[in-house]
């Protein structure tokens, strides 16, 4: 699958340090289109590629072949980009180490004693949701960091991760996008800032997953979300 998609990747979209290929003398000037009706989806899950500001991406297609931005691309089936300015070259290495941005590396998340007595007690601060839940997984390279109570309902903070969960469900009042999940249960995506969050219900309480620094793709997400469930 890697093969087959960066074979279509243009390599002057998104690359770190790509401002440096403008300065050569080889450019040639075409005409060519912004192409908003293609979709993309990864391992089966709807995905959006972004560039590192959180903006959409967009395919370009010329002359009957579209090309894919190569960083948003690359990087989240798990191949390490970088620009070589001084031979002005983008290197693609998919032999990187399991990190946060490899969608097939996944590890399980292992609480200590003490982070789940503060856990708990974070939902004990609530009549009637005193029922602890928490994701069972996590991305390779990731890891659990605390729990904190908020004025209505429990953050699990990652470090590349937030799970929030409330007995309210915030995403009524922005417009979403529904998806489903591998374990049936639908939930829908939406954009309240710049961060995009998967809602979705679980028992008597609603589910919020986000990767405020942009590590995670809504495809690992997607996985994440089904193994949220009750500490035992």
């Amino acid at each position: 699958m890697k093969k087959t998609l960066l074979s279509l990747v243009v390599l002057g979209m998104t690359v770190t340090g790509a401002a440096g290929v403008y300065a050569g003398t080889k450019l040639e000037k075409i005409n060519a289109y912004l192409n908003h009706d293609i979709g993309f989806k990864v391992n089966g899950s709807a995905y959006t590629p972004k560039d590192g500001n959180g903006s959409k991406l967009a395919p370009i297609t010329y002359n009957n072949l579209t090309y894919l931005p190569v960083r948003a691309i690359s990087e989240t089936l798990g191949v390490k980009v970088t620009y070589d300015a001084a031979h002005n070259q983008v290197l693609l290495d998919a032999k990187q180490e399991a990190g946060p941005g490899t969608s097939d590396q996944w590890t399980k998340v292992v609480y200590t004693e003490a982070q789940l007595k503060v856990i708990k007690q974070a939902y004990s601060e609530f009549e009637s949701f005193e029922t602890a839940y928490a994701p069972g997984q996590m991305a390779a390279g990731d890891s659990y960091v605390k729990a904190a109570a908020s004025s209505d309902g429990v953050n699990l903070l990652f470090k590349h991760m937030t799970v929030n969960v409330s007995p309210r469900d915030y995403s009524s009042d922005y417009e979403s996008k529904s998806v489903k999940l591998s374990n049936g249960v639908t939930a829908k995506w939406y954009t309240p800032d710049e961060t995009p969050m998967l809602g979705f219900q679980l028992d008597d309480r609603t589910v919020t997953i986000s990767s405020p620094d942009g590590s995670l793709s809504s495809a690992q997400i997607e996985k994440i979300a089904v193994s949220v469930a009750k500490l035992q």
